[in-house]
């Protein structure tokens, strides 16, 4: 059974991640045939849009493959890592600049890669078992597949607190932060038929959602973030006690110190009206380099190898990571590493 089922129904191309026991978690293989697919679509005259969802009840898509990814590092095989990386971004920036309208059904859990494929999306839909989540930091991660830009556009400081807690996100918080476009309850399948008929993303409509929490942590958490380091971040979280303070408290005690001060770094570097590209520069800088390093294996490791929640991270707390250890997981790579895209994708020849 294919692991990702690509295919023309109608004037769309449709493409479903076809790994429900796996979360639809992707592989490189799958990350390639997507990107294949885009490319061929984007020139072909037949096809008016272009609709991503995934098998199963669970989730779009929680992820890259970390199983794979884990056996790698602990092999020593940094380079496999940083190939499915590469082969990632190119996919998110195609997806991110794509010529026609891209419809992402983001029913169930929506983590870390699977934001990468869904939430650069054109057109992204939510419905009562959206979950989406950036936990890279729990894992030794910064948030990455081009996710910096959405956090750095979220309102005010919320980007940053949602980077470094992982905090999930329900359909009113998703649509409230930039995650999401459009709240559609209940079964899905009578608008894909429709969509995949007609082509027109015009018949796309949504109510409000209700429930949401982040707009009420607004302001506490745009005090909390004037903090100039993850380091000046715990010493203030010493004097604060709002619940926003206590989600970032736990996160603190619990994900990758060098992880989350770079992070906010990379958010701090962006400009929120740039396109994705540049958020992926930043991004691959750090993953490029972690993918050598210890805390990532450990992370996956603690969190979903083991299960024992006890990584052992190369620094103690925040205040043990240095400026310079931050600059220098973000200095530029050495000609011909990057991720391989110099300038905004966008020319479909």
């Amino acid at each position: 059974m294919s692991e990702v089922r690509i295919r023309r129904e109608g004037r769309t191309g449709r493409i479903t991640l076809n790994r429900a026991d796996a979360l639809n978690a992707l592989t490189r293989d799958m990350v390639v045939a997507i990107e294949r697919a885009l490319l061929d679509w984007a020139v072909d005259d037949a096809i008016a849009l272009v609709l991503i969802d995934g098998a199963g009840d669970r989730a779009f898509c929680a992820g890259g493959d970390l199983s794979s990814i884990h056996a790698a590092l602990v092999a020593g095989d940094g380079d496999a890592v940083r190939a499915f990386w590469r082969d990632e971004y190119r996919m998110n920036a195609t997806v991110a600049a794509y010529p026609k309208p891209v419809v992402a059904f983001l029913h169930g859990l929506t983590l870390g890669g699977g934001v990468g494929l869904g939430c650069h999306a054109s057109h992204r839909i939510v419905d009562d078992t959206s979950r989406i989540a950036l936990p890279e930091c729990g894992l030794g991660l910064v948030p990455d597949v081009g996710s910096s830009r959405l956090l750095r556009r979220a309102p005010g400081r919320m980007g940053m607190f949602l980077g470094i807690t992982g905090r999930p996100m329900a359909a009113a918080d998703a649509v409230w932060a930039g995650f999401a476009d459009t709240y559609v309850p209940g079964g899905w399948d009578g608008l894909k038929d429709a969509l995949s008929d007609g082509g027109d993303v015009a018949i796309i409509e949504g109510v409000p959602a209700d429930g949401g929490t982040l707009a009420g942590l607004r302001a506490e958490v745009d005090e909390l973030f004037l903090a100039a380091s993850l380091g000046d971040l715990a010493r203030f979280l010493v004097r604060a006690d709002g619940p926003a303070a206590r989600i970032v408290r736990t996160a603190l005690d619990r994900n990758a110190p060098l992880a989350m001060a770079c992070a906010l770094a990379i958010q701090g570097r962006l400009n929120p009206d740039a396109g994705i590209v540049p958020s992926l520069d930043l991004e691959y800088r750090y993953v490029a380099r972690i993918a050598g390093g210890r805390d990532f294996a450990e992370g996956i490791r603690a969190r979903l190898i083991d299960r024992d929640d006890a990584p052992r991270w190369d620094h103690a707390g925040p205040d043990a990571v240095t400026e310079g250890e931050v600059s220098a997981m973000l200095r530029p790579l050495p000609p011909g590493e990057g991720w391989g895209a110099a300038t905004e994708m966008g020319e479909w020849t």
